[in-house]
């Protein structure tokens, strides 16, 4: 492993490049989906339900896909998660040349993108720590999330354009060479395994669910940031789902400055995710993260006290918000990978992945239950201030604030020697 990570640049950058091609494409015809059943439904219960097939796998599937991520090579899930991705799109594609797509389907596929996306995300994040020294998992943490910030602006106008000139078989085309250049760019790296105990095909999944559980318990403050990170999702995601309505409702504003508000937070988020990447945040990680989490509150409470006339001042809140967005999920993510055994991390990631995503509809179904009654913009300030209150309610937990000292009080020999 040792000699793996002397050349760790060669091997991750050719990772990222094949991921930020197939993150792309992906992106694109995700967007230009959402769009034909916008065409061709018209139902915003049809729009929910896809957006619900998107997260479904991850929120209820998560811990055993972190049992299966364990078990295998996560060179090998990453290539097969990919062309599964490919596998889903071109039997859309076959489908649309002799009917036309009926709902369902478009349903099933997604459903099916999103367990290889699930199985892809966290072996990824579970293979990383394999390549990257220590040290540069926060710098790598941040460029990642500038792939994503880059699939967030390009999406859109890609999708849109392509989606006019073309058909959607012309977009899932391009997805699938996307997938495919991602497989290569993993089959070109070797992905050294984690050194601890195998995992016997035959043992049962609640037992080694359990052990990944009990991995993750022994560093207290990991268990305190998933929390908080759940807390900080469900006060979040609404906001994220709010942005048109604030634009069109409250401040009056057309389609194009609602387009306009989204772009600007992804370059605000772009913007972090390449500073993460050449700074690596605070030494003082946690700082980082409580930090990121107070500017975010601050952003989005400042938004939802605006006047109706402040628009201009509203994309500089989003701007702050995209912005503060990797100096969270960045350490984060840099945290658990150094903190947890090699070997648990699939089961630590696919946890992580399961609070993350069950936090987000219920977030979204109180937003809709409020939002209407108080009005947008008072639903962005209350976020706001409780995203603030996670803020500082983090500074009063020992267990995150001292996550950076050198040892873990409660190791107990579950963390792999470096």
């Amino acid at each position: 492993m040792d000699n793996q990570k002397v050349n760790w640049k060669r091997s991750f950058f050719t990772i990222w490049a094949g991921q930020a091609v197939s993150l792309i494409t992906s992106a694109v015809l995700q967007m230009a989906i959402i769009w034909y059943l916008t065409e061709k439904t018209g139902s915003a219960m049809v729009l929910s339900m896809a957006t619900l097939a998107g997260f479904l796998p991850q929120a209820l599937g998560g811990p055993f896909i972190g049992v299966w991520v364990d078990r295998w090579s996560r060179k090998k899930v990453m290539i097969m998660a990919d062309l599964i991705i490919a596998a889903a799109a071109a039997l859309l594609a076959v489908a649309a040349l002799y009917m036309e797509l009926p709902v369902w389907v478009i349903m099933l596929v997604l459903f099916i993108r999103s367990i290889g996306t699930a199985f892809h995300s966290t072996a990824l994040n579970a293979a990383t720590p394999m390549l990257v020294p220590e040290e540069q998992l926060a710098k790598c943490a941040g460029y990642s999330q500038s792939v994503q910030s880059v699939s967030y602006i390009v999406s859109p106008a890609a999708a849109a354009f392509l989606y006019s000139v073309w058909d959607l078989n012309a977009v899932i085309a391009i997805d699938i060479a996307g997938a495919l250049i991602a497989c290569f760019a993993v089959a070109l790296i070797a992905v050294a395994k984690p050194e601890g105990k195998p995992l016997a095909a035959a043992s049962h999944f609640a037992g080694e669910m359990k052990e990944g559980y009990e991995a993750l318990k022994q560093h207290k403050g990991l268990v305190a940031l998933l929390w908080i990170g759940g807390l900080y999702i469900f006060a979040f995601m609404p906001i994220n789902a709010l942005f048109p309505l604030m634009t069109l409702d409250y401040f009056g504003g057309t389609m194009k400055h609602a387009s306009a508000a989204e772009i600007i937070f992804a370059v605000g988020m772009l913007a972090g995710g390449l500073l993460l990447g050449a700074w690596g945040g605070f030494k003082n990680r946690p700082l980082t993260i409580i930090a990121s989490i107070f500017v975010m509150g601050l952003a989005v409470m400042i938004a939802g006290l605006l006047p109706a006339n402040g628009f201009a001042a509203f994309t500089v809140c989003c701007a702050l918000m995209g912005f503060s967005g990797p100096f969270y999920s960045g350490v984060q993510t840099a945290l658990f990978q150094e903190r947890i055994q090699p070997e648990y991390l699939g089961r630590v990631f696919g946890l992580l992945g399961s609070v993350m995503a069950l936090a987000m509809p219920l977030g979204l179904v109180s937003s809709g239950v409020f939002a209407d009654q108080i009005g947008v913009n008072r639903w962005f300030m209350l976020s706001g201030v409780m995203i603030i209150g996670i803020a500082v309610l983090s500074l009063f937990i020992p267990a995150i604030t001292q996550l950076d000292r050198p040892q873990q009080p409660a190791d107990n020999g579950m963390r792999g020697e470096h």
